[in-house]
């Protein structure tokens, strides 16, 4: 997600969402990852009088700013809580799902609000919630957590090299006093790591796999795939944009495993079995183009994969 702040109207590919994603002017879409509104809006101004538009977003601000939304358009609602709630959103909306959109990751305005400690580059309370009523804070985590317990969570969730030495220096800096600050533990990564590569801080998969785990998200993205394999009406669409690899590989299997072509090494479904997700045109993945890269470069990384339920 990017919207708001210095991206306020640079959602990431919006044309191809709009492109994708409505199938129907006055269906049905749940824009499963709020953030600030910048998708959501631009969908509203496409669809027709009829149709109806539910965001979802669990972090209170965005509940905030989606509550107003749906003041100023009847046509939006805004749901507070985890995206994987399709189970309870769509029964009490009364209509056949039309569309699922998901923008995955942090979006613009938690990494520029230094309070809510995703951001290595300004120092603040090391949090990480996306949710900050709910559950553990990364620093109390790594308060308690046994070292080879984050170890395996820095290289499982973050693709980290040196996630042992990492969760090493933790518990030996722990023993001395807990990590409260981003910016300590950025200052400690860096020492483990070195400079990193040209343009990418030595904290960044670190960080990534903190937030990843603390918040659950990559449960939740197996769990609302599923959940649109059963509620989106035949034709209805799912489209995905993906920040880096553990998501998008998810996204990738789940589409090929219920369209018939497994990955390789995986077995794909019996002949007799219809599919019940196809993937449609374009088959390959979009990425964002060079001019919107050039315009918002945390779309540099994006990837956009749409699956098309097949019709009975």
């Amino acid at each position: 997600m990017s919207e708001t702040g210095s991206y306020a109207h640079q959602p990431v590919m919006l044309e191809e969402v709009l492109e994708l994603l409505p199938t129907d002017d006055n269906g049905f879409y749940v824009d499963g990852t709020f953030g600030r509104g910048g998708h959501s809006r631009a969908l509203l101004e496409h669809l027709g009088p009829r149709a109806l538009l539910v965001g979802v977003d669990r972090d209170p601000e965005a509940v905030s700013a989606g509550r107003e939304l749906a003041g100023e358009d009847p046509r939006f609602r805004m749901v507070a809580g985890r995206f994987d709630c399709l189970d309870r959103v769509v029964p009490e909306s009364g209509r056949e799902l039309n569309g699922l959109l998901l923008d995955l990751g942090v979006s613009s305005p938690q990494l520029e609000d230094p309070d809510r400690g995703f951001s290595f580059r300004n120092d603040g309370p090391l949090d990480m919630r996306m949710d900050p009523s709910q559950g553990e804070s990364a620093a109390e985590w790594l308060a308690r957590a046994p070292e080879k317990e984050i170890a395996d969570v820095l290289y499982h969730y973050g693709e980290e090299r040196r996630s042992r030495q990492i969760a090493r220096r933790i518990c030996e800096r722990r023993r001395e006093h807990p990590l409260a600050r981003t910016g300590e533990l950025a200052e400690l990564i860096a020492g483990v790591r070195g400079t990193g590569s040209p343009g990418r801080h030595p904290a960044t998969r670190s960080f990534q796999a903190l937030r990843i785990y603390l918040n659950r998200e990559l449960e939740a993205l197996e769990h609302i795939l599923n959940q649109a394999l059963e509620w989106l009406a035949p034709g209805g669409r799912l489209v995905v944009i993906s920040f880096h690899s553990l998501e998008d590989r998810i996204v990738k299997h789940f589409i090929r495993e219920h369209s018939g072509r497994a990955p390789r090494g995986r077995g794909g479904l019996p002949a007799q079995n219809e599919p019940p997700v196809r993937l449609a045109p374009p088959a390959k993945p979009r990425h964002a183009g060079p001019d919107e890269v050039a315009a918002n470069p945390r779309a540099r990384s994006a990837v956009l994969r749409m699956a098309e339920k097949v019709a009975a």
